[in-house]
């Protein structure tokens, strides 16, 4: 259900965008209010299963996730979608982490590595699935059966919990952050909205500065209380090991790169290419299949040669896939234009996360290796969060300025050019005003997908910058060779 969604969303946004009217703030909203709520409470969700039974919140949240499905699927407007897909992101923070606990709560160690496998595999399998049935649904009942598909799912799953899965809690005295939970998800939140308010209201609002400055001021105050709780959800006393330090910077700016690049790549294929939903879905299966079919042998690369050595190599080869990908322009072919971008970015991901993957779980003592996992899983999450706050201003203002400067060179009425700029936020899902002529209709078609892309190619050498960022933090803080965990207190 979880990896469904996450991927079946994106194919789904031009269609949601078309259908409410909405501008790209709106849409940002959509995939923003559930990352918001997953990344600031995925840790809480899994220090909850450890104290009141992992069952019962796993359960829990599949019937949140699911209710919320369905609220997601009945919307009637932006702003419910928004706000159903905030409580589909509180459901996925609870089962997400269950999941993983759940299977290491009920195999031995012996069987525990082949359960986990298992799992891998079926997540892996649904994420390459996952862009093609949504673009199949989308294009051939509506992006509202992109929710209703996981109804059927979330009874099957809990059937079978009920039935099959054994009730667990942690042996050890749990404690939930709730200063924490706080601090973070307000943080993180106020950030976002003001960064993504910013295209709508100007940075002089005074509520865009207000959130920017509350925002920051909750973050400042989580660290503040993470140092001195007695029970921190985020021990900072684990960052003294360069090596994780290393592993999740590397995680932020890797991460927040791939996380803008799958929010605005199905915009570009389907409203400036003319690509369907489904062909929209399947254009991105390379860099799934690359994932799943070297994720093994990336994995042994850290025995053979260290893991800086492929966390300098698989940065460093998306940063050619980004840089491809700012090549395309209007009306090229996929096989011409795309396929090797989408295989060259997805070689550089699938040598990078098994690696990373490795670093982050033994650069702690074992103690600590669920609390380095589930950091590391929400230093992911938040990363595509803030990256679509930020680089959707970056895309608006782009894109509103290279129209602007092509407009000029057409004789178009006031009415026109005003309306026309006041849809720049809609970017590449705006509509010619109503009573241009046939022919300057067409051409002013063409020129909104032109700045599309010319935006498009502005954020994909941002993220290849992020991407050489990743590369040299590698180069700096991972050793070039294994080495045994620090000893963290």
């Amino acid at each position: 259900m979880a990896f469904i969604d996450s991927t079946v969303v994106n194919v789904a946004l031009p269609s949601i965008q078309v259908n409410f009217h909405a501008s790209v703030t709106g849409v940002q909203w959509v995939v923003e209010s559930y990352g918001l709520f997953l990344g600031g409470l995925i840790l809480v969700g899994g220090a909850l299963g450890d104290l009141f039974g992992r069952r019962r919140v796993f359960l829990t949240g599949v019937t949140i996730f699911a209710t919320a499905s369905l609220a997601c699927a009945m919307a009637s407007n932006i702003t419910e979608l928004v706000i159903a897909r905030s409580v589909q992101g509180l459901g996925a923070a609870l089962l997400v982490p269950g999941s993983l606990a759940i299977i290491s709560a009920s195999f031995d160690e012996e069987s525990r590595g082949k359960a986990i496998g298992t799992w891998s595999g079926f997540t892996a399998i649904t994420t390459a699935v996952g862009p093609v049935l949504g673009g199949w649904l989308v294009e051939h009942a509506s992006w509202r059966w992109a929710f209703f598909v996981n109804l059927p799912l979330a009874a099957a799953v809990i059937v079978i919990a009920l039935w099959r899965i054994p009730e667990s809690r942690s042996a050890i005295e749990s404690h939930i952050d709730w200063p924490g939970t706080l601090f973070a998800t307000l943080g993180i939140g106020g950030l976002v909205y003001g960064f993504i308010e910013s295209a709508n209201l100007g940075w002089r609002s005074p509520l865009v500065i207000g959130s920017l400055l509350g925002g920051l001021g909750c973050v400042i105050a989580f660290v503040f209380t993470e140092a001195h709780i007695a029970f921190p959800m985020v021990p900072l006393a684990i960052f003294r090991s360069g090596r994780f330090t290393g592993a999740n910077l590397l995680t932020l700016f890797l991460y927040a790169a791939v996380g803008i690049f799958f929010f605005l790549f199905p915009l570009n294929l389907i409203q400036v290419q003319g690509y369907s939903a489904t062909a929209t879905g399947a254009a991105v299966l390379p860099f799934i299949l690359l994932m799943f079919f070297l994720s093994r042998w990336s994995g042994g690369l850290v025995a053979r040669y260290g893991a800086r050595l492929p966390l300098i190599v698989g940065p460093l080869i998306t940063v050619l896939g980004f840089v491809l990908f700012a090549l395309p322009s209007v009306g090229d072919s996929y096989w011409k234009a795309f396929l090797a971008p989408v295989m060259v970015l997805g070689l550089g991901m699938a040598v990078t996360v098994a690696p990373l993957t490795t670093v982050v779980m033994t650069s702690v003592d074992q103690g600590r290796v669920g609390t380095a996992s589930g950091i590391n899983n929400a230093v992911a999450r938040v990363a595509g969060v803030l990256a679509i706050a930020v680089f959707g201003v970056v895309m608006v203002n782009a894109f509103g300025s290279h129209l602007h400067q092509r407009l000029k060179g057409l004789s178009l009425p006031g009415r026109v050019l005003q309306e026309l700029h006041a849809d720049e936020i809609k970017l590449a899902g705006m509509q010619v005003p109503a009573g241009v002529a046939p022919g300057m209709a067409i051409a002013i078609k063409h020129m909104i997908a032109c700045a599309f892309v010319y935006a498009f190619r502005i954020v994909m050498l941002l993220c290849a910058g992020l991407s050489v960022a990743s590369a040299a933090i590698s180069w700096r803080m991972i050793p070039a060779t294994r080495s045994s965990p620090s000893a963290a207190p």
